[in-house]
């Protein structure tokens, strides 16, 4: 039914990035008459463009994603350095987490050379901390059995490289704030980070993740050792100002609507939305099958990562023999053929308003299969929500996204609450499936007041993916993983900001308290940044980018970076005289530069419009009321580009945000705000004589 062969024309790029090991990226399929539907023949070979072309081998570097090894199987993205997980990071020299897992059995023993300068093969941390030669003995080396000490050996295989290093450094530039920015109340034991048993991960968000004023800070037994009393702050704050309809409540911007806004009106509205109506009446055309999935693996698994490319002719088959018409196989087979419509056709937003959204009669499809699996635990269930809210974030419709969220959520702590409910195989899957649900539900209440499912409970114990494993069936892409744990450490970003700056426990009534945490933060963002691997590391330039990812990082930067120092603005919209504060003046053109670097290119946004349509449409609105008020005041105006300039880049905006307003109430809302802001706006630089 299936079969695969090598494919003639592999590109340069691709043939590069293995070594002329050309991957089995080639995949024809054949299929023969479905039951109750008409006979037909679909012939599709799949060729992988590799949207991202990852090298073979270790990728050199700091930072949050360095140490990529590429696996045997041909997967190429893995990523095994943990700046992103609670795991050990292995390294390039020893077996991957995931390798040591499915192979436990010892190499065959080589001959050995014993050079003359033999020492202990693993040194104690007392031994470490004070560059002495350790003995090694067990279960106490002769120093520490001197000084009486606790005697702790690192485990065989993990040593402090470069990364290591640069999170020890991280720790101590956190510890030196919390000590003299935030010591009151604090009990703060000053434990060294190298001996703790937590990894370098647990510290350095455990340690980021408290810093947001004394009524938030948990009592500490060392670094990295929190009660369970804590909070984690790598995720949402229940309650917090990061939302885009709160700057109408800032000065100069509120006088920019002729009403006040309840910041809540964007949720009722979409809770009053009119029900999403599928009926029976699509009919499902087969005949494109091969191109949907072929644009499926190019173009959209590399947002979610939750499809395994290796397995995927299995799933198709069994679905084939159900007639797609039952089965989870069957449901997982139709939401990647209406993810795949849907990132072949572009951006919705420029698709005709009196036709079906593409995908949509797949969609429908799978829809009604989804009854069934609701009630189901298991991780195929789960996965099978995953990608339904995936299409219905496509199809902007966020709270019908969010009711399926919550189902995947429960299923999902079910299944991790306790041990050998998750099956091992099912290990790989249900990390992607996790980190999607929190990144979605992370999104959703970035900008709505909605219940937290409690999936954050397991942020610090799920692991990140390592690459699906190759079962040797025919594959149909590569395992796209870069961009995924890109984002996964971006959003932990973000939420740390709307913890440590946007919540009520927020030292920012003071710039000076504002200080330390933004240049934290900002080193963070930093850090982020260099750690990207080359293929996917953006330029800083003004230039347009041709690849999708590294556009949808560089926006997604600039928004991170936006509200790390939007307090800033706040501060001078409030009194002008803070702008004669030379690091308030340099932290607001900061701020105001991310801004127009999000704005100045509106149509870029297009390259993220199947995940993060809705969710940039109100990021954007928020960038462009900020920049709309600094126009209004004399300090930060002269941090911007000239009046003439600014005007074409909001009206460009105002035009773009208009053509999403039928997608949705909420984008409704928003663009009628922004246009009468700026027709208030223009008003007001008239009648103040800034304007001819």
């Amino acid at each position: 039914m299936a079969g695969v062969t090598p494919s003639p024309d592999i590109s340069p790029v691709s043939a590069a990035t293995t070594n002329g090991q050309f991957p089995r990226d080639s995949f024809c399929l054949n299929l023969s008459t479905l039951p109750d539907a008409s006979n037909f023949v679909l012939k599709s070979t799949l060729k992988s463009p590799h949207l991202l072309d990852s090298p073979n081998g270790y990728y050199p570097g700091n930072g949050v994603l360095n140490g990529f090894k590429k696996r045997p199987r041909n997967m190429s993205q893995s990523s095994t350095d943990r700046e992103l997980s609670n795991e050990t990071q292995p390294q390039p020299n020893g077996p991957t987490s995931n390798d040591s897992r499915s192979n436990n059995k010892k190499r065959p023993s080589t001959d050995t050379i014993d050079y003359p300068r033999r020492r202990a093969t693993i040194a104690c941390e007392i031994c470490r901390s004070r560059k002495s030669r350790c003995d090694g003995s067990r279960p106490k080396c002769r120093l520490c059995t001197e000084l009486n000490a606790e005697c702790v050996y690192r485990e065989p295989g993990i040593k402090l490289d470069a990364g290591d290093k640069l999170i020890l450094e991280h720790l101590n530039r956190i510890e030196g704030l919390l000590q003299t920015n935030l010591a009151g109340g604090l009990g703060l034991v000053t434990h060294s980070p190298a001996a703790s048993n937590s990894t370098n991960e647990e510290l350095l968000a455990r340690s980021t993740g408290n810093m947001s004023g004394l009524g938030m800070i948990p009592s500490m037994n060392g670094l990295g050792t929190w009660n369970s009393s804590s909070s984690n702050i790598s995720t949402m704050p229940k309650i917090h100002t990061t939302p885009a309809l709160h700057l109408l409540q800032w000065p100069m911007i509120r006088d920019l609507v002729s009403r006040p806004y309840d910041p809540q009106v964007l949720l009722q509205l979409e809770m009053a939305r009119e029900p999403l109506c599928l009926g029976t009446s699509l009919s499902l055309d087969l005949s494109n099958t091969g191109a949907y999935v072929q644009a499926f693996f190019e173009r959209v698994n590399v947002w979610y990562a939750c499809v395994n490319p290796y397995n995927w002719t299995s799933y198709y088959r069994t679905a084939l023999s159900h007639g797609f018409r039952d089965g989870p196989e069957s449901c997982i087979v139709l939401l990647v053929l209406a993810l795949g419509h849907a990132g072949s056709a572009g951006s919705i937003s420029q698709q005709p308003t009196d036709k079906d959204p593409p995908g949509l009669a797949y969609f429908a499809a799978a829809w009604a299969l989804l009854p069934s699996l609701m009630t189901r635990n298991n991780m195929l269930s789960a996965q099978c929500h995953i990608l339904a809210s995936a299409y219905l974030f496509y199809i902007v419709r966020p709270l019908e996204a969010w009711n399926l969220l919550t189902n995947t959520s429960m299923k999902l702590q079910l299944l991790l609450s306790a041990p050998g409910r998750m099956p091992p195989h099912a290990k790989e899957l249900s990390e992607r499936v996790y980190w999607n649900t929190l990144l979605f539900e992370s999104d959703l209440l970035a900008e709505l007041d909605l219940p937290h499912s409690g999936i954050v409970q397991f942020e610090e114990t799920v692991g990140l993916p390592g690459g699906f494993e190759d079962e040797g069936d025919e594959t149909v892409g590569k395992d796209e993983l870069w961009y995924f744990l890109a984002e996964i450490a971006l959003r932990r970003l973000l939420n740390r900001v709307s913890h440590l700056i946007y919540t009520k426990a927020s030292p920012t009534t003071s710039v000076a308290a504002l200080e330390p945490l933004v240049a934290e933060l900002d080193y963070q963002l930093t850090q982020w940044y260099e750690g990207l691997p080359l293929p996917v590391q953006f330029p800083h330039s003004r230039v347009p980018l041709s690849n999708p990812v590294q556009t949808v990082l560089r926006l997604r930067y600039f928004a991170c970076r936006t509200i790390i120092f939007r307090p800033y603005i706040l501060a001078v919209l409030n009194d002008e005289n803070a702008a004669l504060d030379p690091n308030v003046q340099e932290n607001c053109r900061k701020c105001l530069e991310a801004c127009i670097r999000q704005l100045e290119h509106i149509t870029a946004h297009h390259a993220g419009h199947l995940p993060y349509l809705w969710q940039g449409a109100l990021s954007i609105v928020s960038q462009t009321l900020l920049v709309m008020g600094a126009t209004m005041s004399p300090s930060l105006s002269a941090l911007l580009p000239p009046p003439h300039q600014m005007d074409i880049i909001i009206d460009d905006v105002v035009l773009e945000i208009e053509r999403y307003a039928h997608l949705a109430p909420s984008l409704r809302l928003s663009a009628e705000i922004i246009r009468e802001a700026e027709e208030r706006r223009q008003m007001f630089l008239r009648s103040a004589g800034l304007k001819v």
